[in-house]
């Protein structure tokens, strides 16, 4: 069993910056930490991870992570299994996207309408991990 330090968990998006499941990916993630679950959920930057940072490898090696990758190359689920993350849920922005295939995203620094649906509706998907995550640490105490 992991030991984790909190309730929470962090979440780590994509950091393609210039494409629009990308933008979608870090939409969701502000929507997760700062609306949907402020208290349960921590964003971590994969920039920090790619960079090193210590804080940000504590914080991935001791709380069960999501992941949201905007592409094929999964950057954001191998930095963190990279970073000693050992539960990690990995999301992918176009999985999402095949089950809502009338929320295309368009736009780079500011997502079309459509594109903040599919945040929104990616956004409530992370928030249900997330309250499982917390539902499982209830019953461990």
């Amino acid at each position: 069993m992991i030991k984790r330090v909190s309730n929470e968990t962090v979440v780590i998006p994509c950091s393609g910056i210039g494409k629009p499941f990308g933008s979608v990916s870090r939409e969701a993630a502000y929507e997760v930490v700062d609306a949907l679950r402020p208290n349960r959920a921590r964003l971590v930057a994969l920039s920090r991870l790619v960079l090193g940072d210590d804080e940000a490898r504590d914080a991935v090696a001791c709380r069960p992570v999501v992941t949201i990758d905007g592409c094929k190359l999964a950057c954001a689920a191998k930095m963190a299994k990279a970073s000693g993350a050992r539960e990690v849920r990995e999301l992918a922005v176009i999985d999402t996207f095949r089950r809502h295939p009338k929320l295309k995203p368009e736009g780079i620094a500011e997502l079309n309408e459509a594109g903040q649906q599919l945040a929104r509706v990616l956004a409530e998907e992370i928030a249900a991990i997330v309250d499982e995550h917390a539902g499982r640490e209830a019953t461990d105490a």
